[in-house]
């Protein structure tokens, strides 16, 4: 019975990292690459944490944009649509920044960046519990 629990441990162990992975998106956009974490997976109702890293073509990391995060749900029967838009802050060589999903569901992010005069865009969508 000891052996079962020492070894029930161990693989709580070593799995609990995969359990506790952040949410964690990439995606192309234009000359970047962005690459989006939250500290919660999945996302939750509430503040979650979100992290850009963004680098260009030359595999460069991008530290002179601004960036906007912007999430919505679409209107239900009964329910209006939820709209939302957050500065991201650059903070060493990523942008950090907190969203607030008003409740559970399926929304669409979308990550803006401005720099040199130019927007690009990335969208993906998150299922928050």
């Amino acid at each position: 019975m000891k052996k079962i629990f020492v070894f029930v441990l161990v693989l709580l162990w070593i799995s609990g990292p995969a359990f506790a992975k952040n949410f964690e998106v990439e995606k192309k956009t234009g000359e970047y690459t962005v690459h989006v974490s939250m500290d919660k997976n999945p996302p939750v109702a509430g503040k979650n944490t979100i992290e850009i890293d963004i680098t260009d073509t030359a595999g460069v990391r991008v530290t002179d944009a601004q960036v906007v995060v912007e999430y919505a749900m679409p209107a239900m029967p009964g329910m209006p649509a939820a709209s939302y838009k957050e500065k991201a802050e650059l903070k060493g060589n990523n942008f950090r920044g907190q969203i607030n999903f008003s409740m559970p569901g399926s929304w669409t992010v979308s990550v803006k960046i401005t720099r040199a005069g130019k927007t690009q865009t990335v969208k993906f969508n998150v299922d928050v519990s």
